[in-house]
């Protein structure tokens, strides 16, 4: 009887199992090898950029001292404290009276009432969250400063470490001029140790009284760069391969009051002549990054800029109504791409020569305002009407871009945004499938899913590269996509927005697995969307192909967002010849909830591999949480 009851049980199991195979087949993934539904966009994807999380100052902007203008706060020099001890003196005080320039017309005051070769005193700086050294590194140091009668220096500038007290860099003014005058010096290391627990330093040995403004120091930057960027972040940001930059921001653009706005005109020309201005993210904006650099930024990473004008609204609900009033805002738009398009022979063209670019940027999207759906006046659609007049007037070569949806006029691109969870993503891959193929071209300008802080987690990676096989499903109507918030400073403080796609702190920098999933998929772009379906598959299981022809490729992009295995049915249908093997990248994780950081930068980063076993129609395994790209020779 046992043995009865075993045979019955083996073979009820056996029904069990072929039952339970039953309900959950393979997928199948159907791809017509010679049919396109449309063209993919060339230049799907791109960068968002804002000034937030210390994205700028503190973050790509080199720039290494901090505060140093002196307007960080209006009552107090913050980051800045005495270089003294109890054998010399100095005191600190803002100066409101006294600058180098109308832009710039308040100073550090600093009087020292004891100081000697062995004592120097003067002024230190902590640098945000520190200033970051290496050996062997040139330094560019430079500071507007004006001795007061009786004194005149010398001053010596110095990079110090911060738990010895020795310099790792130093250089000497010998004196300084009762007018105020720019001073420059090269600061060198030798041997030291990379560390960023290092503080500024500008000393004298004499007593006396002198004042500063714009104190500068500057590291190596991308491409050698004068007032340009960090080398790491930008070589990040280059290996995601961006076809466009949406500058200068959104929350940045606009600012909470209208005062506080992105004035691009007061952006431009020397440091010394930029006024710099509050930002929304409660800290100061240097406006060392200005509307030239955006465009070297762009020029460096072969991008093109994707300018975001003013148009009257501002997130404390000020707004400027269409109309006369608005009159102005239009012209300033109009003048900010002359200075970014026109030639030497325009106003603004030739004031941007002046500044060091002869030569023109190509531009062809401009976008007006941002998020204007927030505004309660409902004023946008008269505003915008009134700024596409005027810059398909001037400009009729210019796309133009709305923020929200409106009717005086049809936009030639509407930006859509969209913060989620991974869940919703995963919802709403479908949701450009019905959209119209005529008029008004989309684009994703800010998006991301939240999870995970300061950087995505891989639940939030798996999100992201499901929505973007809809967007790449959809890429002849969605024409460009930008992840948003960029950028984050990892340090206390540092951050105000979760989640950010990289992150860094003063020595160094990271992908999160966002980052590298969108790597993956600007790295492997077709020009062609493939006709395709995916049947029978786990819903947590998304996909896109594209291709290029011209080179033979396909591009099979798969998301598998399940705790398992999942297995796809492969057929390549139409090809008259596949090779036989594949190049495959995967990122994958253990769990969700698996991450980088700035102490495990890479613990998840795309490996490469091949796959041996293609055909016309083929088998294929989806690792749990796994991020796949396929690379195909197909014709």
């Amino acid at each position: 009887m046992s043995r009865l009851r075993n045979f019955l049980a083996a073979g009820l199991w056996t029904c069990v199992v072929t039952t339970l195979l039953a309900q959950t087949p393979n997928g199948t993934l159907n791809i017509q090898v010679d049919k396109s539904v449309g063209a993919s966009s060339p230049i799907l994807h791109g960068l968002m950029t804002e000034e937030i999380n210390y994205s700028y100052d503190g973050g790509l902007y080199a720039e290494l001292i901090r505060n140093r203008t002196f307007q960080d706060d209006a009552s107090s020099p913050v980051h800045w404290s005495i270089a003294a001890n109890d054998k010399n003196a100095a005191t600190i005080d803002i100066d409101k009276t006294t600058g180098p320039s109308t832009a710039l017309p308040l100073s550090l005051k600093v009087s020292v009432a004891a100081a000697s070769t062995t004592d120097p005193a003067g002024v230190q700086n902590d640098g945000f969250w520190g200033i970051a050294v290496r050996p062997h590194t040139q330094y560019k140091a430079s500071f507007y400063a004006k001795a007061d009668a009786g004194f005149s220096g010398p001053l010596k500038i110095s990079l110090i470490d911060n738990s010895t007290g020795v310099s790792a860099a130093s250089a000497v003014i010998p004196s300084l001029s009762q007018e105020w005058k720019r001073y420059s010096v090269v600061l060198t290391t030798k041997d030291v140790k990379p560390s960023a627990a290092n503080h500024f330093a500008l000393t004298t040995t004499h007593p006396g009284t002198f004042w500063l403004q714009l104190v500068s120091v500057f590291p190596p930057t991308y491409a050698n760069r004068s007032n340009g960027n960090r080398q790491d972040i930008m070589e990040l940001l280059a290996a995601m391969k961006p076809s466009f930059l949406r500058l200068p921001g959104g929350n940045y653009l606009e600012g909470d009051h209208i005062p506080e706005r992105y004035e691009w005109k007061k952006t431009i020309g020397p440091l010394v002549d930029r006024p710099t201005h509050p930002s929304p993210w409660r800290y100061h904006s240097s406006d060392g990054l200005g509307l030239l650099e955006f465009l070297e930024w762009c020029e460096d990473l072969k991008m093109q800029p994707l300018l975001a004008v003013y148009a009257g609204y501002s997130m404390k609900q000020e707004h400027i109504d269409a109309g006369p009033a608005l009159e102005p805002y239009v012209q300033d738009a109009l003048d900010e791409i002359e200075y970014v398009s026109g030639g030497t022979d325009t106003k603004w063209g030739a004031i941007r020569a002046r500044d060091g670019h002869p030569k023109p940027f190509a531009l062809k999207y401009v976008e007006v305002g941002n998020e204007d759906w927030f505004d309660k006046s409902k004023s946008y659609d008269a505003r915008f009407a009134q700024f596409y007049d005027a810059i398909k007037k001037s400009h009729s070569e210019i796309q133009v871009i709305a923020t929200t949806q409106v009717t005086s006029r049809q936009p030639d691109v509407l930006d859509d945004h969209y913060y989620r969870k991974a869940e919703q993503f995963f919802d709403d891959v479908h949701h450009y499938d019905k959209t119209s193929r005529t008029g008004t071209k989309i684009m994703v300008g800010e998006w991301a899913t939240r999870e995970g802080e300061p950087t995505p987690d891989f639940n939030a990676a798996l999100g992201d590269a499901a929505w973007m096989t809809g967007m790449e499903r959809n890429s002849d109507v969605i024409i460009m996509h930008s992840y948003a918030p960029l950028f984050v400073n990892v340090n206390p403080g540092g951050m105000q927005w979760k989640t950010d796609l990289i992150g860094y702190d003063a020595m160094s920098s990271y992908g999160s697995p966002s980052y590298y999933a969108q790597v993956m998929f600007s790295n492997h772009r077709g020009t062609q969307i493939v006709d395709s379906t995916l049947t029978n598959a786990d819903k947590r299981v998304f996909y896109s192909v594209t291709s290029d022809p011209t080179k033979g490729v396909l591009y099979l992009k798969l998301v598998n967002a399940t705790a398992t295995k999942q297995q796809l049915d492969i057929n390549l249908n139409g090809a008259k010849h596949i090779a036989l093997s594949a190049k495959l990248t995967t990122l994958h994780a253990s769990s969700p909830t698996e991450t980088n950081s700035i102490t495990e930068p890479r613990k998840i980063v795309p490996t490469d591999s091949s796959l041996s076993n293609v055909s016309s129609h083929f088998s294929h395994d989806l690792p749990p949480y796994s991020i796949q790209v396929v690379e195909l020779n197909v014709r």
